[in-house]
């Protein structure tokens, strides 16, 4: 039995013997109720649920029972309105404003070890700056699973805290984002310091890379390394088999032979 199937069957068996009489917080503290509450966002108020075992959903802040409803067909426990403890209040906004430390739990049970390994490397891409989806199957191991990893973004139960609207179609397009569609995905991406124009312009050109004149090494176009080049120093590549055949070097930083390899 795998971690997921455990946590599963654990949660069940749990929520079929539950005292109907225990208060709410004790089961939100336990994991058999989640609580929620709103959060300000790029995007405006998103609904953001958690418990005691960690955060469970992010959507777009609207009608509260529509969400109640749809996080207890999704998850199998009720969901009540709350408000956000504060520690985990400040670590979401931190985490929100780019700080990749920040302390957020997740309860992402019932989801397959495949789609968390997804969100877990979604996870280590810096704000103001995206990935191919390439790059994340080929950094978790599943090199030909790009189909797949896309799937598993736009399933994500906590987009913006795990940030999937950072990974972007292998042809440098924007692509889709489960929360809201493509306009909110370009919205939080301009919010974080990109110009989603200048991306797919760049996209339209096949330029897939950028590298230095000056240290030769060369980066996906919004490195940051790659965001520092002087326009007369930026080189850019349609592969990155172009760009070592010039001589230049993969960047250690957005490590982009890995989807290369």
């Amino acid at each position: 039995m795998t971690t997921v199937d455990h946590d599963r069957a654990w949660a069940l068996a749990l929520g079929a013997v539950a005292p109907a009489q225990l208060p709410d917080n004790v089961l939100i503290e336990v994991g058999l109720v989640d609580a929620f509450a709103t959060i300000p966002t790029a995007l405006g108020d998103v609904f953001v649920a958690w418990n005691g075992r960690g955060v469970s959903a992010a959507d777009l802040a609207g009608d509260a029972a529509a969400f109640a409803r749809a996080h207890e067909a999704r998850t199998g426990r009720r969901a009540v309105p709350g408000t956000l403890p504060v520690r985990l209040e400040r670590a979401i906004r931190r985490r929100l404003e780019g700080d990749r430390r920040a302390p957020v739990p997740l309860d992402l049970r019932g989801h397959t070890e495949f789609e968390q390994s997804v969100w877990m490397k979604a996870l280590e891409i810096p704000r103001g700056q995206v990935r191919p989806y390439g790059w994340i199957a080929a950094e978790i191991g599943r090199p030909k699973a790009v189909r797949a990893v896309g799937t598993a973004l736009g399933h994500n139960p906590v987009p913006l805290i795990v940030p999937c609207h950072r990974v972007v179609r292998t042809d440098g397009m924007i692509g889709q984002y489960s929360l809201g569609g493509p306009q909110n995905k370009r919205t939080i991406l301009a919010a974080e310091g990109l110009d989603p124009d200048a991306m797919e312009a760049q996209a339209h050109r096949g330029e897939r890379y950028v590298g230095s004149a000056t240290t030769h090494i060369v980066c996906f176009p919004t490195c940051h390394t790659g965001r520092r080049m002087l326009a007369h120093n930026r080189r850019p590549f349609r592969s990155l088999a172009d760009a070592q055949a010039a001589g230049f070097r993969p960047c250690k930083v957005c490590r982009p032979a890995a989807l290369a390899a």
